[in-house]
């Protein structure tokens, strides 16, 4: 392979190898998925045909003197999902929906708003141009008001025509970063070689047009914070774990980042851990990235990697490694709505470890983040703590 070894000896990978080959057992199992990754896209003669059958509901609509509305599934009621351990949460296929009613004052705007990205959306897919989400609000600021309605509007569109959003050339901003032993191709074949060093390279903006991948990484790491990353890369911990791959999402994951996981792991099989602080917000970022969000439930094929596990901080961990009661936050009342929101989530009932962490969070009511290790060492976290953790399987 194209990169030079400079992390620890083969033996030290053992269990990681084991765990590998679990996961491969495991997918072949359940059938296996596509070669080359399980995203699925839709044609661009699909998105125009889909928009078409939209656009003409609409004219015979009119034709018969009736108001023309919109039909969105409700993408934000917990009644419209279901849980699979293969996928993580996606929509029902036959959910509740709302109408966008032309002749409604209040829904009159958003009616006119969709149309109008409806029509922005053909002509990118016609023309086999993309714009970003940011482009579109910039097109008429004032019309739109804000950057959240754009996003919700494509969010809709994408969920009414039951097209990957991928599929409609709309793209987002990455915030996202990556690092370790990872080369690419952009789709306007810019190369891309991702190093271990104490820089990282943005996640791309077009996760549908990157190929040529080549990695020979062991694992892949998700750091739920940009802080916490780049302290990683400042202590070498990807030259010294190589080979291996480290991705954050800077807490929230946006879509190319979460696209970007789903990637890597369709094409390479290879496990992935997530490091998150010992508190509900971070448990749920986790959970984004493994199973998916209710929002974004309707594309969750393309999206999740339940494959997923859970590398630390773990509550557990605090106890173990006895770190003082003073370094640690107690939960607000926020926090415990939180997690008890994600304790009666579906997935939790198939995730027993996972809750047990949870229920000694709930029990001491207090929470911990990734840096309260320095407590230990200033270095601890990437010397001794993600180290062992990794040579002797310490993850959920």
């Amino acid at each position: 392979m194209a990169f030079a070894p400079m992390g620890p000896e083969a033996s030290f990978f053992a269990v990681l190898d084991q765990h590998r080959a679990s996961l491969l057992a495991a997918l072949r199992r359940g059938g296996g998925e596509p070669a080359g990754g399980g995203t699925r896209l839709a044609s661009s003669s699909e998105v125009l045909a889909s928009i078409e059958s939209v656009i003409q509901g609409i004219i015979t609509s009119v034709a018969r003197n009736e108001a023309p509305a919109f039909t969105i599934e409700n993408r934000s009621s917990w009644e419209n999902i279901k849980f699979e351990d293969s996928v993580g949460l996606q929509m029902v296929s036959h959910c509740t929906t709302r109408k966008i009613k032309s002749d409604s004052p209040k829904s009159v705007k958003n009616f006119a708003l969709i149309l109008k990205i409806l029509s922005m959306i053909y002509k990118l897919v016609q023309s086999n141009t993309y714009a970003t989400k940011r482009d579109i609000y910039y097109t008429d600021s004032q019309l739109f008001g804000n950057q959240t309605v754009v996003d919700n509007i494509i969010n809709d569109i994408s969920c009414m025509l039951k097209v990957p959003r991928m599929s409609l050339h709309v793209l987002s901003t990455s915030k996202g970063l990556i690092a370790g032993n990872l080369r690419y191709m952009e789709e306007d074949g810019t190369r891309v070689h991702c190093t271990c060093g104490s820089t990282a390279v943005a996640v791309p903006s077009n996760i549908q047009g990157i190929r040529n991948l080549i990695t020979d990484a062991k694992f892949l790491l998700i750091v739920e914070k940009d802080a916490t990353f780049q302290r990683l890369l400042d202590d070498d911990f990807c030259n010294r774990m190589s080979p291996c791959i480290m991705v954050t999402g800077k807490g929230v994951p946006d879509l190319n980042t979460r696209l970007l996981v789903k990637k890597l792991w369709d094409t390479f099989h290879i496990p992935v851990f997530t490091l998150v602080d010992a508190d509900p917000h971070g448990i749920e970022i986790m959970c984004i990235y493994k199973y998916g969000s209710m929002a974004m439930s309707f594309e969750a094929h393309n999206l999740t990697v339940p494959a997923i596990r859970w590398l630390g901080l773990l509550p557990s961990d605090i106890k173990r490694l006895n770190i003082p009661r003073d370094t640690l936050i107690p939960l607000t009342k926020r926090d415990q709505m939180k997690l008890d929101s994600v304790l009666k989530r579906p997935y939790v009932t198939c995730q027993p470890f996972w809750r047990k962490e949870m229920e000694i969070m709930a029990d001491s009511k207090m929470k911990a983040e990734i840096q309260a290790l320095t407590f230990l060492s200033s270095d601890y976290l990437s010397r001794v703590y993600l180290p062992n953790k990794l040579k002797f399987g310490g993850w959920i």
